[in-house]
């Protein structure tokens, strides 16, 4: 298995148990009641991670959308699943401008989702990931391939889209005007 998991003291956790024992830490998710450590993936993801990170929350800033968050930003997807995607925005139609940013979790209905797959990931997993994001209210949902300079994009009822280095990126329904060649994200 490609992750850690850490039994609990007594029987599964609930996510509000997580977020009190464990909401200050970080390279760690609640899947099905148990806390998963998730190992370290290396530099290649955390520099495709920041560029995705820095060209979504430039586009949003720019026009002043939302808000963009970046690792380990927990997202409570139900009562027993708490999951840190790589990147995250929330609307201020979602999330009003004036309203502090909240501390600890967040639960959807949120607009965008960003996962980089990780070494240790197999495709399976991501694509279970991008499923649950979608059953929990996340409108749409990238999975970031650097193996292969893609990236599928999920959506609910949808067959999942799959764009690749030459092909240019946009995502009309949760970031208007957004129009970026993927080979950005891996520069």
């Amino acid at each position: 298995m490609s992750t850690a998991t850490l039994p609990p003291p007594t029987g599964p956790m609930s996510a509000d148990e997580f977020l009190r024992l464990h909401g200050d830490e970080s390279g760690i998710e609640l899947i099905d009641g148990q806390v998963v450590r998730l190992p370290m993936p290396g530099l290649e993801h955390g520099e495709v991670c920041l560029n995705v990170g820095a060209i979504i929350r430039e586009h949003v800033k720019s026009r002043r959308m939302g808000r963009v968050f970046s690792n380990d930003s927990f997202v409570r997807l139900n009562d027993d699943r708490v999951r840190g995607p790589d990147v995250l925005f929330i609307s201020y139609q979602t999330m009003p401008a004036d309203v502090p940013t909240p501390k600890g979790a967040y639960a959807p209905p949120l607009e965008l989702v960003v996962e980089v797959r990780s070494p240790f990931n197999t495709i399976r997993e991501m694509t279970l990931k991008a499923d649950e994001y979608l059953e929990a209210g996340v409108k749409v949902v990238l999975i970031v391939e650097p193996e292969t300079a893609s990236v599928g994009v999920f959506r609910s009822e949808e067959l999942p889209q799959r764009f690749h280095n030459g092909d240019v990126l946009e995502l009309p329904d949760v970031l208007p005007g957004f129009a970026v060649p993927v080979k950005q994200f891996f520069e």
